[in-house]
């Protein structure tokens, strides 16, 4: 009932992803509860229920999905005009060159992008991570090979598989959207949920790179001039996160679990892609406890991480 926060909630823009909020809760919540009962029904010895005799019943493409299909389009079709007449269409003055909005947000879909903007630079931001966290989805089914699982719901059966796809979409792209569009509000500030978006708001940060906090910070001396001598804490923590803590893993009881399943090769492109993809949350939870910019900060190369 917060009016700043259903003023934000009903802005004619941010509508559709109310709508594919709750959709994708709802599908989420309805496929794990699935998965749950056929968890619990080869628990006990009986087929999934997708295996089930009534389940299993074949039909023609003509008339039976081409008239499901039909009735689809029509409900779209009429949700759409009923949506045109009682929401207005979002329509502002001709572009301006001059004059940008406050705040400017890219398009719903690229959202998550634009929040990786304020952890990381472009490079990482616009390429890398984006590339690592689809590439991750699409390798799930070629890293997990478990034949277990195809086509019916399960957790048990197919937990790598499950849990990367739900954090890779939940997490790393849903999550960052609705941060993009409920909490950043104008000069991208991040804003409370029932918080007031004040134009005039002004929030001093001062954000330092790691090579700092060792320096200047713990250990109260100048910058090395050498660039290397200067990262090298931050370039030795990427090393032994990114080479070591594999191998580690792979030692560990879940990982050999993990490698008894996939293989070595397979087992080892999955961490790497886990790791990539988890560097943007742990690169988050870093800034807002930390105020950290960067952990390698090494603008002469145009490199920071």
């Amino acid at each position: 009932m917060d009016a700043n926060f259903r003023a934000i909630i009903l802005w004619p823009d941010n509508i559709p992803i109310n709508i594919i909020i709750v959709l994708i809760a709802w599908l989420t919540w309805y496929a794990l509860y699935r998965a749950a009962e056929n968890d619990k029904r080869i628990e006990n010895g009986e087929c999934p229920i997708e295996a089930l005799p009534e389940n299993r019943e074949k039909v023609w493409v003509w008339p039976n999905l081409v008239f499901t299909e039909l009735m689809c389009m029509i409900g779209c079709t009429i949700f759409l005009v009923v949506w045109a007449i009682v929401f207005k269409a979002p329509l502002e003055e001709p572009a301006n060159t001059t004059w940008a909005p406050n705040p400017a947000k890219a398009p719903w879909y690229f959202l998550g992008l634009q929040e990786m903007l304020v952890y990381f630079d472009p490079w990482m931001a616009g390429v890398v991570l984006p590339g690592l966290i689809l590439v991750g989805l699409i390798a799930i089914p070629y890293i997990d090979t478990n034949p277990k699982g195809n086509g019916y719901f399960t957790i048990k059966e197919r937990p790598i598989a499950m849990w990367g796809f739900l954090y890779g979409w939940i997490v790393l792209w849903m999550y960052l959207i609705i941060v993009g569009t409920f909490l950043r509000g104008p000069n991208w500030t991040f804003y409370g949920p029932f918080e007031y978006w004040d134009f005039h708001k002004v929030v001093s940060e001062y954000n330092v790179n790691l090579s700092e906090f060792v320096w200047l910070k713990w250990l109260n001396t100048p910058m090395p001039s050498n660039i290397i001598l200067r990262e090298i804490v931050g370039i030795i923590l990427t090393l032994v996160y990114c080479c070591v803590l594999p191998v580690a893993i792979a030692k560990s009881k879940y990982g050999k679990k993990i490698i008894e399943n996939t293989g070595q090769i397979r087992y080892y492109i999955f961490i790497i892609l886990v790791l990539g993809m988890t560097s943007l949350p742990i690169k988050m939870v870093l800034r807002w406890l930390f105020s950290l910019k960067y952990i390698i900060a090494l603008p002469e190369w145009e490199l920071n991480l």
